[in-house]
């Protein structure tokens, strides 16, 4: 619901963008961070803590601390608004929410690759990507990109350049990483 709503709003204002750096964008502006941050634009963590059972204070406030925590539960409050009610009335109030994380997404991209290197580096790991199909004609062509450590995926795109289908294989890596953590 949340990415559909973004896209809906990006595709007329940037309809010149081709579909990989629209991709980047809307990935960008819905991150588990642009989650977060929209959490706390919207006071949820004040709410959650308010309403956390009797004696649960201090774990419900290290709960609402957590970005993960936060972007889980503002994807919940969304999936669960547009269950209420419909798509139609639910999608501009959540693309106006969204409306600053796609303005910083639009001054400030981010290279899913370069975040991904830095963060294994910290590892002591390196990322290496390989193209593992490249299908269609050279004006349609279509490729899927895997990043991986040490042999093993973490991560895989598919873009219509090489170069697009490693960021989002770096964006998939970089979600699972997060999950782990």
């Amino acid at each position: 619901m949340l990415s559909l709503a973004v896209s809906t709003a990006l595709y007329p204002r940037f309809e010149r963008y081709g579909a990989g750096s629209l991709t980047k964008l809307r990935a960008q502006a819905v991150s588990r961070q642009a989650c977060a941050d929209v959490a706390r634009e919207l006071d949820v963590p004040r709410r959650l803590v308010a309403a956390a059972p009797e004696g649960t204070g201090k774990a419900a406030e290290m709960l609402v601390a957590s970005d993960r925590v936060l972007a889980s539960v503002c994807e919940a409050i969304i999936g669960a608004a547009y269950l209420n009610w419909d798509f139609a009335r639910v999608a501009p109030p959540v693309a106006s929410a969204f409306a600053e994380q796609v303005e910083r997404a639009v001054q400030s991209p981010v290279d899913f690759k370069s975040d991904l290197q830095e963060r294994l580096a910290r590892r002591a790991d390196l990322v290496t990507y390989r193209i593992e199909t490249e299908e269609g004609p050279p004006h349609e062509r279509s490729f899927v990109a895997v990043a991986e450590v040490e042999g093993k995926e973490i991560g895989r795109g598919e873009g219509r350049t090489k170069k697009s289908a490693e960021q989002e294989a770096a964006l998939r890596a970089l979600d699972r990483l997060e999950e782990t953590v």
